[in-house]
């Protein structure tokens, strides 16, 4: 079962998550396993390992704001960075920063 403990311990900022679902924990932790069961990340990864940059910003760019409003800054911080190289359509390799990316997505499935 999901737990604040939990989400703190892989960096979550859940304090600021409860006040943006007006202070109820348990609508927070619904809103993170919604966010953590969507497939924004394996979109936005299938765009950018086929060359599609403009499809990776897109999605990049939404799953930054699932991230955000659910407050899941350590995966936040390595998609936000992504975001902006790939706002910036830098034609760079992005393996490292999806694999980094996906470790830590990874680590907070494994919590539900």
């Amino acid at each position: 079962m999901l737990t604040i403990d939990e989400l703190k311990a892989l960096g979550a900022d859940t304090d600021d998550g409860i006040t943006r679902c007006m202070g109820k924990e348990d609508f927070y932790l619904r809103m993170v396993k919604l966010a953590l069961s969507d497939d924004s990340f394996e979109k936005m990864k299938e765009a950018i390992l086929a060359g599609n940059l403009d499809e990776g910003f897109e999605r990049a760019h939404a799953l930054k704001g699932i991230l955000a409003n659910v407050s899941l800054t350590s995966l936040y911080e390595p998609v936000a960075a992504m975001t902006e190289d790939l706002r910036a359509r830098k034609d760079i390799d992005y393996t490292d920063q999806i694999a980094a990316a996906e470790e830590l997505l990874n680590k907070y499935r494994a919590l539900l």
